[in-house]
Formats: C-alpha cells, structure tokens, sequence
C-alpha cells in the first residue's frame, strides 16, 4: 500500500464525494418527493392516476438505473432531446427511488388501522386534519425504516454515475487504476469515502427510529 499515493488522491475523492452528494441529494429529495405523492394516490385509489402510478412504478422497480441513465443520455439525443449528464443523473435517481419510496409510504399509510380514521371522524376533524394528525404522523413512523433503507440504497446506486461520465466517486478510482495502476489505493479510498458517507447515515436513521418508537409511533 502506497501511503504518499493514497495522500495525493485524497483531495480527488473529496472533490468526487462533493459530486456525488450533491446529484445523489437532489435525486434523493425528488424521489421522495415523488414516492410520496404516488402512495397517496394509491392510498386514495384516484381514477386513472393509479393506474398509471402502477404501471410507473413496475416499469421503474424492473430495469435497472444503468439501463434508465443510457435511454436519458444516449437514447434522448436521438430523439431531438439532448439534456447534460448531471440531470440525466438526478432524473435516472428520481425516476428509480420515487417507485421504492412510494412502496414504503404505501405500506406505512396501509399501517394506519380503520378505527383510527373513524375515531378521527367521530370527533369532527375533517380530511385534511385527518391526514395531517392522524394518519400521517403513524404512517411515517411506519415506513421511516423503509425510507431510511431506500435513502442508503439510493447513495449507494449513485456509483453509477460514471457510466455518464460524471466524476463521481467509482470514476476517480476507476480513472485512477487506469492510469497509474494504483489498484489497492484507489478502492481502499473508495470503500473508506462510502463508509463516511453511508454509516453515519445509516446510525442517524436507527436512532430516528428508536425515537419514533419512543414516541409511540410505529410498532
């Protein structure tokens, strides 16, 4: 292990991880953004609208986001639509973690029981102080781990990214073994940039949990 090598790329990863985070955020506000509008829809089961839900979230939870990021960057030009590799990134991530987010808000709103709702009714609250008071509080509880879950897979599918060419993290240690053939160095600095990244993330996200139980939401 070449520790002056490991030194010289350090700033190169920071520089990548910046990227990364910033495109994988974004990606990650959409979805959920997006995930939580599906589920209401499903929730509500609106005509039409579900249908379609349905059918995005299918097409999103079976092809892979290698297969989403080609038809964005190579696919659309051929079509008249040219748009750059870091949208092409942040819609791929939206467009893949909007179906896994909507599936978790499903299951944490499908959570809250009926006598709930009734009790909610019986006292005079109408729909939107329902959602805003009884069911939404439980329901987040419910998919928190989900989300949580989802969150994490979606940093961790930001790896590819580089097949966009976008200098993300898996494209400086990929550009790094190419040139220099610095091979342990380079996936050493990988794996320890995705552990800063990801375990802190994954203690915050148990500890909501924890607290959320604490609470006396969820089960």
């Amino acid at each position: 292990m070449d520790i002056s090598a490991i030194e010289r790329y350090v700033p190169l990863y920071v520089e990548a991880a910046k990227l990364t985070l910033t495109l994988g955020g974004a990606g990650i506000v959409l979805a959920v953004l997006v995930g939580f509008i599906c589920a209401m829809i499903r929730y509500y089961k609106i005509p039409i609208a579900k249908q379609v839900v349905g059918v995005y979230i299918e097409l999103s939870r079976n092809t892979p986001l290698l297969i989403q990021l080609f038809f964005l960057y190579y696919g659309l030009p051929k079509l008249g639509v040219k748009i750059s590799a870091e949208t092409c990134a942040v819609i791929g991530l939206t467009f893949l973690g909007g179906s896994y987010m909507a599936e978790a808000f499903r299951s944490g709103l499908e959570a809250v029981s009926k006598s709930q709702i009734e009790s909610g009714l019986s006292i005079g609250l109408n729909e939107w102080q329902l959602i805003q008071h009884v069911i939404l509080p439980q329901a987040f509880a419910v998919a928190m781990p989900g989300i949580g879950a989802n969150i994490i897979f979606l940093l961790k599918e930001t790896s590819i990214f580089s097949a966009v060419a976008l200098a993300d993290l898996m494209f400086v240690a990929k550009d790094l073994i190419g040139m220099y053939y610095k091979t342990d160095e380079a996936l050493f600095l990988l794996v320890i940039a995705y552990l800063i990244i990801l375990l802190p993330l994954s203690i915050l996200f148990t500890w909501i949990e924890r607290r959320m139980r604490y609470a006396g939401f969820g089960n």
